[in-house]
Parts: structure tokens; sequence; C-alpha cells
């Protein structure tokens, strides 16, 4: 934590390197969000790239009594709302043509193919699902369970309270329940599950 103190003072004085430093610690988080925001490997590049350029040129504004990871998402998580809001995507599909992030998506670890191949079925499956909710709630979410941020945490970063946060936090997980409740219920996943291979 005191040498990302001393990269963030020396980033400030104007040491690039130092900035480049804190990139590469953080650029793994920031395009984890972007990327369960924006739900599009592709996008989500351009969205961290954006984020960092963002931080740069506002590292004179950072308080240092701030979590700098916290400071650094609220400016993504922002970015991205608001890129959701101006192109207002009502629904987004996560087979297109351009196919699916590389390392995000697979599990590397999996002993078996079939192994890997169910575990992107059902992220592939909850990325559609994130797509559903509100911009702020989508955040919230991705914040809480993907990036253990607290309450505390979640609010600093969205600019709203903590009561606000409680509230998007269970009104999220109550649509998710039910989009997934709906989906095991789908009379063509049924009939397809009978007759699929097991890793389907």
């Amino acid at each position: 934590m005191d040498e990302e103190r001393a990269w963030i003072l020396q980033a400030q004085q104007g040491s690039d390197e130092a900035f480049t430093r804190l990139v590469e610690t953080y650029q793994r988080s920031v395009y984890n969000l972007c990327y369960r925001m924006l739900g599009d490997a592709y996008k989500a590049e351009d969205a961290a790239q954006e984020s960092f350029l963002r931080a740069y040129k506002n590292l004179h504004r950072y308080d240092s009594n701030r979590s700098f990871a916290t400071w650094l998402l609220s400016i993504s998580a922002h970015y991205c709302i608001d890129s959701l809001r101006k192109k207002k995507l009502s629904t987004f599909s996560l087979y297109d043509d351009e196919g699916s992030p590389r390392e995000y998506l697979a599990d590397h670890a999996a002993l078996h193919p079939e192994g890997a191949v169910l575990k992107k079925a059902q992220e592939a499956e909850m990325q559609v699902l994130l797509q559903s909710l509100k911009e702020t709630d989508r955040a919230a979410i991705i914040l809480r369970y993907w990036h253990d941020a607290s309450e505390k945490e979640i609010a600093e970063t969205l600019g709203i309270t903590v009561s606000a946060v409680k509230s998007r936090l269970h009104r999220a997980r109550r649509k998710l329940a039910e989009l997934l409740t709906a989906k095991e219920k789908s009379p063509s996943r049924a009939e397809r599950m009978s007759y699929e291979s097991p890793i389907f």
C-alpha cells in the first residue's frame, strides 16, 4: 500500500512510469468492470483505456484519504453508465459474430474440456442476464459480487447513499432470481436438455 501511495504521488508529479505501474496493477479490475457493464470485449477495452486516460488527467483531484481502487472504479463505472445511457442498449446478445472474450470467460484451471465449456456457457448466460438490469443496478451488482466491494465502497464509487445501494442490490438480486427461475422453467430449455449431451 505504501508502494502504491508512492506511485500515486510520483504520477501526480508527472511520472509516466509510476502511472504505468498503477495501470498494470488495476488493468484487469477495470477491464472486468467495463466488460461486465458493457457486455462486449472490444467496447470494454476502449472503456478501460478511456477510464485510465480520465484518471491520468484528473490525478490532481484524487483525494489520498480515499481508496485509489474505489476512485478508479468510480471513473470506470460512471463512464460505462454514461455510454449505456447514450446508446440506450435495450438488449444485447453475447453470441455475436465478433466472438467472446478470450481469458475472462474460459476457465483455464479446468481439468476437462467439458468443464471449461460448461463454465463458459454459465458465464455467458450470466452476462446476458446482467444486461437486463438498469445501468446503476448492474454496476452495484458487479462491484459487490465481482469486486467484493462493501456497500459503503459501492456508495462512494457510484455517488449514491448506502441505503440506495442496499435497495439497488436487493432489486437487482430479485430481478436476476426471477429471470433465472423463468429460464429454468422454459419449455424449450427442458426439451433441449433431454436430448443434449450432459456437457451442454
